[in-house]
């Protein structure tokens, strides 16, 4: 299967354009297993559906059109257990849900998820008690640093479907949005363009793109 997003849109820039991969030595992207050999920023599109007929899931086309990422899911929505694969089905990460009394998180498992197996990231919603009315924020961990968030999911001011990944100082890591054609036309929330910037490995990108769309109920 092939689309060809670039016939759609022009190329999206990440929000904090001056923080930069050469600018930010400190990033915790700079030396950890986010790392990724590509030194091109790159352009997905997340399509919010599912390959198979009834399912619920999501499609992801790199920039040439194809189909590089699949989330399907044959049970209804809000499911404990998600796979993220490639084109052809092979399992990339296991993204499990795990419960702790009333609050909830996801956790991402390089392949399918073996007994023992300890989690490779986490994905979570913290509440701030601090904030009049009651807030929220989405933050991840890595299994490298379990105590302290890495990244956090910033919500879109106007949009639902709009995000951005940011590292601890704020600078740029990924960034999602509805997708715009040429012309400027914003298309159905169900089509996202999602920016990668340098250096960073989609896949887990897309790991925690998932878990927080499965937060949001979008999948």
């Amino acid at each position: 299967m092939k689309i060809h997003p670039q016939q759609l849109i022009s190329t999206p820039k990440l929000c904090n354009p001056s923080t930069s991969t050469n600018n930010n030595n400190n990033s915790p992207t700079s030396n950890n297993i986010l790392s990724s050999n590509n030194n091109n920023q790159e352009i997905f599109t997340l399509w919010m559906k599912s390959l198979i007929l009834g399912g619920k899931g999501c499609t992801v086309f790199d920039s040439n059109g194809q189909v590089v990422y699949r989330v399907d899911n044959y049970c209804s929505k809000c499911c404990n257990k998600v796979f993220l694969m490639d084109f052809h089905g092979h399992v990339l990460l296991t993204i499990l849900k795990k419960k702790f009394r009333i609050l909830s998180r996801w956790e991402g498992y390089r392949n399918e998820k073996k007994n023992g197996a300890s989690w490779l990231f986490q994905v979570k919603k913290c509440w701030k008690i601090t904030k009049k009315p009651l807030g929220s924020e989405v933050v991840v961990n890595l299994d490298h640093d379990k105590k302290s968030p890495v990244f956090k999911i910033v919500k879109g001011k106007t949009e639902n479907s709009s995000c951005r990944i940011v590292d601890r100082v704020g600078g740029p890591i990924a960034e999602m949005k509805r997708k715009e054609s040429v012309g400027g036309i914003v298309l159905g929330d169900d089509v996202l363009t999602l920016v990668v910037e340098a250096n960073v490995d989609p896949s887990l990108i897309m790991g925690f793109m998932v878990a927080y769309n499965l937060i949001q109920s979008r999948i």
